[in-house]
């Protein structure tokens, strides 16, 4: 499986990115760990999670996801052939949100208790905190990089210019750069990303690990009409997606999934892989056959055709 650079860091990780925002919520601890097992059985080594992970499932206190990368890491005993990748800054509980340097580092030693492991490869800030200066969660950040506790810093749903304003901030002071970008971005959502976050990113060589990647499932095309909402918990979030431009991408999809014999979540983040400047799409899977499906894309190979025909339908 062939491996990039993220960032300017020397993370080297593979060209999908395993979700572990269902662990715990839709997928149970043992789903978890045959899933988790399958995806490095494959020969990948990427997984993102966050803390707060995954506070909305009913009883769920957050750090349940963090909590079973942990326990299956124990078991199987293999840390160091992954990156593990996890965030701080959304809200766990009453004044336990945020990026200010006291919160990162409670926050930092609570995730690595739960994910059992002495250094989290990629920290990342979960959202913006406009109240805290950049330049103290910065030198927090650097303060863990010098102690062996993060490898590297990433920024996750900023704005191009709070994103441009921490690069000038690390550039000025001497302080770790968030070397990626998690932004919300797939074949749909393409608008915020291509305008002004894409090329600030492939200026800086700042490597780009998008979230939703299918859609919320959306363009795996089980969701086709109103009468499919009520397949998944995320149903409920298809009516935004089920529009002409929707069906559009969704036809092209099929006609190319069908040339090359994939399925449409394959084509989906095989146009994701495939982009300039984007290091690994995240996408998350329920069950083995599932996730099997999806590390395919690894392997699919679009031709400029195909990414055209993608771009058109989706522009």
């Amino acid at each position: 499986m062939e491996k990039r650079r993220l960032g300017r860091s020397n993370l080297l990780v593979s060209p999908l990115c395993l979700g572990g925002n269902v662990f715990g919520w839709t997928a149970d601890e043992a789903t978890s760990f045959r899933l988790l097992d399958a995806y490095v059985d494959a020969g990948l080594n990427f997984i993102d999670t966050a803390d707060v992970y995954s506070t909305w499932a009913p009883g769920n206190t957050g750090g349940e996801s963090e909590t079973i990368i942990g326990k299956w890491m124990k078991a199987r005993g293999h840390r160091d052939r992954l990156v593990i990748a996890t965030k701080v800054g959304s809200e766990m509980g009453p004044s336990r949100k945020g990026l200010s340097r006291n919160y990162i580092r409670a926050a930092v030693e609570a995730s690595l208790q739960r994910l059992q492991t002495d250094y989290i490869d990629l920290y990342q800030s979960h959202r913006d905190d406009p109240d805290t200066p950049q330049q103290e969660t910065l030198s927090a950040y650097g303060e863990l990089i010098r102690e062996g506790k993060v490898r590297a810093i990433g920024a996750s749903n900023f704005t191009a210019s709070r994103l441009k304003e921490a690069l000038a901030t690390s550039a000025e002071h001497g302080l770790p750069r968030y070397e990626s970008l998690q932004p919300k971005y797939n074949l749909y959502d393409r608008a915020e990303y291509e305008a002004e976050l894409e090329p600030l990113c492939r200026r800086e060589e700042i490597g780009v690990i998008p979230y939703y990647g299918l859609a919320s499932g959306f363009l795996t095309g089980k969701y086709r009409s109103e009468a499919d909402f009520g397949k998944s918990v995320r149903g409920g979030r298809m009516a935004a997606y089920l529009n002409d431009r929707g069906r559009r991408i969704l036809s092209a999809l099929d006609d190319i999934a069908a040339r090359h014999q994939a399925s449409p979540a394959q084509v989906a983040l095989a146009w994701l892989i495939a982009r300039p400047g984007l290091t690994a799409p995240i996408a998350s899977a329920t069950s083995v056959e599932q996730l099997k499906d999806i590390v395919k894309a690894t392997q699919l190979r679009l031709d400029q055709g195909d990414i055209a025909q993608l771009d058109e339908a989706s522009a």
